[in-house]
């Protein structure tokens, strides 16, 4: 039995690793674009419209809208 704790405790490390290997993947190639200021302000602009798209769209789909 112990194991078995001992194997399922190896799943999170995975997780973790495997989370931060996908993320770098998606990072590494838009540093060079942050050492121009055009393109950091373009990229940091895509960012942040991506991300309330993403949360407008999430809280339109749960009904979370206020009122």
């Amino acid at each position: 039995m112990q194991d078995f704790f001992q194997n399922v405790s190896r799943y999170p490390r995975y997780l973790i690793t495997f989370s931060l290997g996908v993320l770098y993947t998606f990072v590494k190639p838009l540093i060079p674009l942050f050492e121009r200021p055009t393109t950091a302000v373009a990229l940091v602009g895509l960012m942040v419209a991506s991300f309330a798209f993403l949360t407008f769209t999430l809280r339109a789909m749960l009904g979370l809208n206020a009122g």
